[in-house]
């Protein structure tokens, strides 16, 4: 099972989530980036239907999937 890691940072004057080398918007707050990881980590975890997907992984290049929606991570928030 892969396992997503959500490290809380600071960034671009306040805090962020970063997992993958992605950053997350920027919250005034260690506690409300902290909050926004932690819902991110929870919809992570939740079963859905099949769907494709786009995303931007670290080196800015785009990629295109089919997942499962009962193929889903385990999570953790650091920080």
């Amino acid at each position: 099972m892969a396992k997503v890691v959500y490290h809380i940072v600071q960034h671009d004057g306040g805090w962020a989530y970063q997992a993958d080398g992605v950053f997350s918007e920027t919250y005034r707050s260690h506690d409300l980036a902290r909050g926004a990881a932690e819902r991110a980590a929870r919809e992570q975890r939740l079963s859905g239907e099949e769907a494709a997907i786009s995303f931007e992984d670290a080196d800015g290049r785009w990629h295109e999937e089919l997942v499962q929606g009962v193929d889903r991570p385990d999570t953790e928030v650091q920080g």
